[in-house]
């Protein structure tokens, strides 16, 4: 289905057109046995990096192509109908330049270029096994040894753990509390960062997550990120923008599973007509598609916000609760339009619902999102 779409530029069209035509000729084709061998898509993320998609909202200044948060989530959206493991490796990647982009020193952002246009994968180190909604809480420390920092500790669930070229390494250089967390990023190739085996994950098969281990990685001081004890700051601030990149990846999937099951309840026959046809299914589809549209409306409506530099926060938390939940909802009702046909791999839809799970829980999980959302009501 082509989703009708009202963007600022004439430029912003064509980025779109050019995703459309990577989407189907580079990713459609690939996505089944990259997710059945779970091999990492790297040089599919270099093509997207070259294409001028890894630093869509950045400045181009800094090597990114300076499209607004409006016109980034609807490439994050058609990425994501094609292959969700993609949609997700390049929001990960944004939000992984972020910390530099927003708060680096001079020295620093010369590596922007090289970050923005692919050559350089990020990862987001932020959680932990026994710390991942509670983020305050986090034990990885590092400790100032001369012109070093030693970074010891456990980051868990990292996108691009082991594949990636540089950390973003939330730790406690100070005392507890959000206001003891620095951020450092980190080569990784660096003595001591040694990720683990990748998980084995329900979806996103071609991008499992890793535990990553720092055994007293030392890393140079020069590599502080911001200021001592701003950390926090800068990781919720990096959230913020990322929870509407899984939003998008959430619109995307769930479009592409409304789309399906359409198509799947024309060609159908049961009783002599068009499964369709019948109202049962019909008003399902119906439903499907209402939900999806407004999800996009949400995603879209903070994401204008943000670039009107105006309040998000709260906004971005509705559109990832609300798109997540509508990925979920409508992947499962599309498996019930196809019946036992939605329940064997010989089509996508069994995989797109195994991949809407994690986005109920990445970037912030939806209680996380409910509890932002409450407290701005009930605090004021």
């Amino acid at each position: 289905m082509t989703v009708e779409r009202i963007l600022p530029t004439d430029e912003a069209y064509e980025l779109l057109g050019l995703t459309r035509e990577l989407a189907d000729g580079e990713l459609a084709p690939r996505v089944a046995r990259f997710e059945q061998q779970g091999e990492f898509p790297r040089e599919v993320l270099r093509t997207l990096g070259g294409a001028g998609l890894l630093g869509l909202p950045y400045p181009e200044a800094d090597g990114g192509s300076g499209q607004p948060y409006e016109v980034y989530l609807q490439v994050l959206e058609i990425l994501a109908g094609s292959w969700l493991a993609i949609a997700e490796a390049v929001s990960v990647h944004t939000l992984s330049c972020f910390p530099i982009a927003a708060h680096g020193s001079e020295r620093q952002r010369k590596s922007l270029p090289d970050m923005l246009g692919g050559d350089l994968l990020g990862a987001y180190c932020l959680s932990e096994p026994q710390g991942g909604s509670d983020a305050a809480a986090l034990t990885t420390r590092a400790v100032r040894d001369g012109e070093a920092w030693v970074v010891t500790g456990t980051k868990a669930w990292i996108t691009h753990g082991g594949q990636a070229d540089f950390y973003n390494i939330f730790c406690r250089t100070g005392g507890p509390g959000a206001a003891g967390i620095s951020c450092v990023v980190a080569d990784a190739g660096t003595p001591g960062i040694l990720p683990q085996v990748p998980e084995r994950t329900m979806g996103l098969r071609s991008s499992p997550p890793a535990q990553i281990v720092f055994d007293g990685a030392r890393v140079p001081a020069d590599c502080l990120v911001g200021e001592p004890g701003s950390g926090f700051r800068i990781a919720m601030q990096a959230l913020d923008a990322g929870r509407l990149g899984i939003a998008a990846c959430a619109v995307g999937l769930a479009q592409a599973a409304v789309d399906y099951a359409a198509g799947y309840a024309r060609e159908r026959e049961q009783f002599g007509r068009a499964i369709g046809e019948f109202q049962g299914v019909g008003f399902m589809l119906a439903d499907m598609a209402t939900q999806v549209s407004a999800a996009r409306a949400l995603m879209l409506a903070a994401a204008r916000l943000k670039d009107a530099g105006r309040p998000f926060s709260v906004e971005a938390a509705k559109a990832k609760l609300f798109a997540t939940d509508v990925a979920m909802r409508v992947t499962t009702d599309a498996i019930q339009v196809l019946g036992g046909a939605g329940y064997v791999s010989d089509h996508p839809v069994e995989r797109w619902f195994r991949e809407a799970k994690v986005l109920q829980i990445v970037e912030g999980t939806n209680q996380i999102q409910r509890l932002v959302i409450s407290r701005s009501l009930t605090r004021g």
